[in-house]
């Protein structure tokens, strides 16, 4: 009698781990009905395009809304934009990568802004003065973004400089680019947001 009731005492709460661990393994694929995370992150279009997009800085997902304010004072969000295709790149006036990619960006703002094509530069949380200066030595005419304690670059997980987001008209994040672009990539990611080169 006594052997029964130590197994039994160590039975079930074996029995009772390996339900809780059942439960976590189940859980997800019981509670996500429509799948459009799996997809958003393997980049897969959602297969059901009447499917509510997940809000998210991944693949296939919806970008996350977000404001700023331009070096004029004015008040930026991102669904400003919506139905036009939109380039949100994340950048800093030290970074060297930066630097290079600018010209390229510039150059293809003023060839397809006539497309309804938007550039957001956002910049990592540095003083007005820095980002004034570095916009007028290259000559910028896109918009440039400040983000004061980084919080929109927290926001789409920002880990380097640049990286940069291709938005299409629907809000969907076609693309995303790490470190800069040499033109042909640029031009290769713009046309995954409908810009033609």
């Amino acid at each position: 009698m006594l052997k029964q009731i130590m197994k039994s005492k160590i039975v079930l709460p074996i029995i009772g781990i390996g339900v809780i661990v059942l439960g976590v393994i189940l859980y997800p694929s019981l509670t996500n009905n429509t799948g459009s995370a799996a997809n958003a992150k393997s980049g897969n279009p959602v297969s059901n395009p009447e499917e509510e997009l997940e809000v998210a800085p991944i693949l296939g997902s919806l970008a996350p809304d977000f404001e700023l304010v331009d070096l004029v004072g004015e008040q930026v969000k991102l669904s400003d934009f919506a139905g036009k295709p939109v380039v949100v790149n994340f950048w800093a006036t030290w970074c060297a990568p930066c630097r290079i990619e600018m010209p390229a960006l510039q150059a293809r703002f003023e060839q397809h802004k006539a497309l309804g094509l938007s550039i957001l530069a956002v910049d990592f949380d540095e003083p007005e003065n820095d980002v004034r200066d570095f916009r007028d030595e290259f000559g910028l005419t896109f918009t440039i973004l400040l983000d004061p304690g980084a919080e929109i670059q927290k926001l789409f997980r920002t880990r380097a400089y640049p990286t940069t987001f291709f938005i299409d008209g629907d809000g969907v994040i076609q693309v995303q680019h790490f470190g800069a672009m040499t033109e042909k990539q640029l031009d290769a990611n713009l046309a995954q947001i409908g810009i033609e080169a």
